[in-house]
């Protein structure tokens, strides 16, 4: 079972895992609930969620949907399986795996959520190749993320930068950047959370590797600044 080889991303959500929800929980419900409501209108299907944490997603999703969640922290999925014990959530599979590298079959799931993740892991690029690479064609891939750039959060974000291992994301996460260049085929884009603090993006995996993504791939673009995964200092200890 492959798991994470950035040991400071692993150690700084093993202690968030304690007051996590705390932080996080209600502040980012309205996003979750959002996906809930989008995802429910949908036929039964096989989903894959990124970064799974606590766990907080989980009683959002039908329980006609099998769900496969994963994630690097110990801390974080303990809390998680104690959440589906609890809840009785039998539709629910937790699993202690790195998203960037999860080494499941290809195109074995209809639906990959990110939720809250996109801006935490070391190298999102990797990441969102490895949504592609899991989610059936014609399948959906579901990006719920703070970007920076995009309302009356502005002001604060890049101060933020230079303490992102303590806050745990990216404050400086262009939307740009980080969507739109990609040549993703967005489905639609939807303000949530306080003041339009994060969005819901819906990307429909139209192909198996968009080129502006493949263009930010070792090995796929010329040797350009962004070429190159995103390495990830600001979340080092």
């Amino acid at each position: 079972m492959p798991k994470s080889e950035n040991p400071s991303l692993v150690d700084t959500y093993e202690r968030f895992s304690h007051f996590y929800d705390l932080v996080y929980g209600k502040t980012l419900q309205d996003g979750r609930e959002a996906l809930s409501r989008a995802i429910r209108t949908l036929p039964a299907a096989d989903v894959l969620e990124f970064g799974v944490g606590s766990g907080l997603m989980l009683p959002l999703y039908p329980r006609r949907f099998r769900v496969v969640g994963v994630d690097v922290s110990p801390g974080m999925l303990a809390r998680a399986r104690r959440r589906v014990r609890r809840l009785g959530l039998a539709n629910v599979d937790l699993r202690l795996i790195d998203a960037e590298d999860t080494g499941i079959p290809d195109e074995a799931f209809d639906h990959v959520v990110l939720p809250y993740v996109y801006s935490v892991t070391p190298s999102p690029m990797h990441l969102l190749r490895e949504a592609f690479r899991v989610c059936r064609p014609d399948g959906t891939i579901w990006i719920l993320n703070h970007f920076s750039g995009l309302g009356r959060w502005d002001h604060l974000e890049r101060p933020l930068k230079p303490f992102a291992r303590w806050v745990g994301f990216r404050p400086d996460f262009p939307f740009k950047t980080f969507i739109t260049d990609l040549d993703l085929d967005v489905q639609s884009v939807q303000a949530v959370n306080l003041f339009g603090l994060s969005r819901l993006v819906r990307v429909r995996r139209s192909q198996a590797l968009p080129p502006g993504l493949a263009r930010r791939l070792p090995g796929h673009g010329a040797g350009a600044a962004g070429a190159r995964p995103l390495p990830d200092p600001a979340l080092q200890p």
